[in-house]
């Protein structure tokens, strides 16, 4: 966390978490993100209706700011801290936090009635943190001496606000906060209220206790009479409460639970003569491994009907929707586009290099130049560039292998992305094997190149990491492994530029190609 993008406050040792929150209550203010805006840099909006990066937009709450360490030490504290509400703001946010669909499919396989139970007690726990953020706000409007005594007595809620009930406040929901109301009134052009999913209402609802209808009524009369509170009491410096559609995250947290459950190891592995062996499996196969499971059948029944709008479906078809964004290619050429493959070629170069750097005995340090970069625009798929980024680190779940599948096997073919290199190779020299002899293919098959292809690619990182004897193994996996590519190319006549030369067939599209 301590760099100068995410700059963190450390108070003195023997600081009590009291002290901390009180910090937090001011800083979490309107007063504070007030004060932050005249002295921090503006980096223009990053909403999709400025275009994004840093383009001026034209409604101030839009724009972002770049709120650094150094202005965060010249912030103005009070006389006075608060104390009345961080405590209670804290201890909401933290079971808000345990109703969030992914922590609820975190402890055990989500259900359709805790979701929704957990979704109307997190609507209610969002209400009551509005309400009290609208209340520390206006408190710490008194604190920097904004409002007089007589004033904060008006705006702001008398005893302990945790001991209030819905009897004596509402549930406050988005678009009813004081400078919410204002600006509905005010028939001001906003994309406020529809950006945020809030309906926008005029005047104070009429079924609100009393004594908050009141209050509210104090705050707009301040709004609209005292300058000060004016300036402040704006969209651009009061907490958007802004965040995903629970539908959005409950489908998140089922994606992520059916995920982990496609998983778990012991599937991905099968006993041969007391070795684990890596095993591939097509998607129909590893519907059929977790067919007699109960819950995963269950979870994804939950998210085929609600978020795939589809009931009754084979496993197999929630398995393909889910694991469609979370595979990547064992192959390089199955991977990038020409620019991509371009680049690939000057990493490989920084590999070997950075291999003959660590094996020289002298410590010779070799002047290696970094490679580029890649983009976007280099992978053949954005879910491809997504589970890789610039620098091409694996993030995926899951290794394809397109285009081999056994014959009577439509679905793709794909292996655990937990496995380490020499597991990988194994499992591309099984797939070579069990193509060969029990499905039949003819060694001549254009379909053995992009495995071969693949195993040439992995090798160099076996033999960097697998080039010893390995008991478990019952050999030198390298040196086997690199047997097995010889074998496979020289039964086939093929020679590594074969391999390298190799391309997927572009795929026609159209309407020209549909009428052909």
């Amino acid at each position: 966390m301590f760099n100068r993008s995410a700059p963190v406050i450390k108070l003195p040792e023997g600081a009590t978490e009291q002290r901390h929150l009180e910090l937090l209550e001011v800083l979490n203010s309107s007063v504070a993100c007030f004060w932050l805006k005249q002295v921090s840099q503006a980096k223009g909006g990053t909403d999709n209706s400025s275009g994004g990066g840093n383009r001026w937009t034209s409604e101030a709450w839009i724009d972002r700011y770049e709120f650094t360490g150094t202005k965060l030490q010249e912030f103005p504290l009070p006389a006075e801290l608060p104390h009345s509400l961080s405590l209670e703001l804290d201890t909401l946010a933290q079971k808000f936090a345990q109703l969030e669909p992914s922590a609820l499919a975190a402890f055990s396989p989500p259900t359709r009635e805790a979701l929704a139970e957990a979704r109307t007690e997190q609507d209610r726990i969002r209400a009551r943190m509005i309400l009290l953020q609208e209340e520390l706000d206006w408190v710490v409007y008194g604190l920097y001496g904004l409002l007089t005594p007589a004033e904060v007595a008006r705006t702001t809620l008398s005893g302990d606000p945790s001991t209030l009930t819905d009897a004596d406040v509402p549930q406050l929901a988005l678009g009813q906060r004081a400078f919410e109301i204002a600006l509905a009134a005010s028939d001001t052009d906003t994309a406020w209220f529809t950006r945020h999913g809030s309906t926008p209402v005029t005047e104070i609802p009429s079924d609100w206790p009393e004594p908050y209808r009141r209050i509210v009524e104090a705050r707009l009369d301040l709004i609209t009479h005292d300058k000060d509170i004016r300036l402040i009491e704006r969209p651009e410096f009061k907490r958007r409460w802004s965040s995903e559609p629970w539908e959005k995250r409950e489908a998140a947290a089922l994606r992520t639970w059916l995920l982990d459950a496609a998983e778990r190891e012991e599937l991905w592995f099968e006993e041969d003569d007391g070795y684990d062996a890596p095993r591939p499996l097509t998607i129909f196969q590893l519907a059929d491994a977790l067919r007699h499971d109960e819950d995963v059948q269950a979870v994804a029944a939950l998210y085929a009907a609600d978020h795939l709008n589809k009931r009754d479906v084979p496993l197999s078809t929630v398995l393909t929707a889910v694991i469609e964004p979370e595979h990547v290619p064992h192959l390089a050429a199955l991977r990038y586009k020409d620019s991509g493959l371009r680049k690939r070629v000057q990493w490989e170069r920084v590999w070997e290099q950075q291999r003959e750097e660590d094996e020289n005995e002298d410590g010779e340090r070799l002047d290696i130049k970094p490679p580029p970069k890649y983009t976007g625009a280099d992978f053949l798929k954005h879910s491809f560039w997504s589970n890789r980024g610039k620098l091409d680190v694996p993030k995926e779940r899951f290794v394809s292998y397109p285009g081999s599948a056994p014959d009577n096997d439509t679905s793709l073919l794909i292996g655990w992305a937990g496995w380490n290199h020499r597991q990988q190779a194994e499992a591309l020299v099984y797939i070579l094997n069990d193509r060969l002899e029990r499905e039949g293919w003819v060694k001549e098959d254009p379909r053995f190149i992009p495995l071969l292809a693949g195993l040439a690619e992995i090798l160099p990182w076996v033999q960097q990491w697998h080039d010893a004897y390995d008991e478990e193994f019952g050999g030198n996996p390298a040196e086997d492994l690199r047997s097995a590519l010889r074998a496979g190319l020289l039964n086939r006549e093929l020679t590594q530029t074969d391999l390298d030369d190799w391309r997927p067939e572009k795929k026609r599209g159209g309407r020209r190609a549909a009428e052909k």
